[in-house]
């Protein structure tokens, strides 16, 4: 009886914690989901939306990844500086990549307000625009005007006159340069999206390659579209006299610059100077896409 007595008491005793711990899910914080919703999110979303400083980090004083070297410099979303673009119309602009870090080239993330317009470049400057979230106009000279997309881009030559204005917020990639012209060549304004560029041969390579530029000699740079697979990696380890500035726009990975190696994610950014070793890996389960300028078809003399 005294056993039978026990059973039940404990019996009973399980119901009621039982209940209570149901009945106190909400006094719990539960852990925070991995699932998010894609099918509401634009293609790049985490690079204006980034998830790269994790949330156990975000209340460190003083935290970052960004990492500035001689020949390389890392910037990621939490350091990104935005004020009013000069000259540009309801526009916040960080900027990347500047020559006082050595680069020959300007990179610089344009946040576009409702009603807002770009402003012309400098003299003899060209300006390449890669669009990451909603839709703007591009106007020229002669009033021709495309709408550009996420994945849509434009190259706009040295000293022809533009404009770029949306209706709704956008965010733009932009890289700028001084233009190094050679004789009888001209380069012409050019607009495409990534999706209608054919993927090239990659000699030893496993990578996906697009370029969104022409490769003739009237273009003294390029931007390419690398995707990798989760696993895959270059299989050269470069050192070469080009410059690169890149944008993660997907996936994440790791990235050796000289004889550092950084975890890396959509939305940091990069610039490698001439002759820094580089290398990459895709990580993660999800794709990895990169922006990479490079400059080509000039004499580094």
């Amino acid at each position: 009886m005294l056993k039978s007595s026990l059973l039940l008491h404990l019996f009973f005793t399980s119901l009621v914690l039982l209940r209570f711990a149901v009945g106190s899910e909400e006094r719990f914080c539960p852990a925070p989901s991995e699932v998010e919703d894609t099918n509401s999110k634009s293609q790049y979303w985490k690079v204006t939306n980034p998830t790269l400083s994790p949330h156990h980090l975000q209340d460190l004083p003083g935290f970052t990844r960004s990492v500035y070297n001689k020949d390389h410099a890392l910037i990621t979303p939490e350091s990104h500086v935005f004020s009013p673009l000069p000259e540009w119309k309801n526009t916040l602009g960080a900027y990347l990549v500047t020559p006082a870090m050595g680069a020959h080239f300007v990179m610089y993330i344009a946040k576009m307000e409702v009603l807002s317009r770009s402003a012309l470049p400098p003299k003899d400057v060209e300006r390449f625009i890669f669009v990451v979230e909603g839709i703007v106009t591009l106007t020229n000279v002669s009033g021709s005007t495309h709408k550009l997309q996420v994945d849509s881009y434009a190259y706009l030559p040295a000293n022809l006159e533009h404009s770029v204005t949306c209706d709704v917020p956008a965010t733009l990639v932009v890289f700028e340069r001084r233009y190094a012209s050679l004789p009888n060549h001209i380069p012409e304004q050019i607009v495409g999206s990534t999706d209608k560029q054919p993927l090239l041969e990659t000699p030893g390579e496993v990578f996906e390659l697009r370029k969104l530029l022409p490769m003739s000699a009237p273009y003294d740079f390029n931007v390419h579209i690398m995707d990798f697979q989760p696993g895959e990696f270059l299989n050269v380890k470069e050192v070469h006299y080009n410059q690169h500035g890149l944008l993660l726009l997907e996936g994440q990975g790791i990235y050796r610059l000289g004889e550092n190696w950084y975890p890396v994610q959509s939305g940091d950014a990069i610039w490698m100077a001439p002759f820094v070793p580089q290398w990459y890996a895709a990580l993660g389960k999800t794709r990895s896409r990169y922006l990479l300028y490079k400059d080509v078809n000039r004499n580094p003399l």
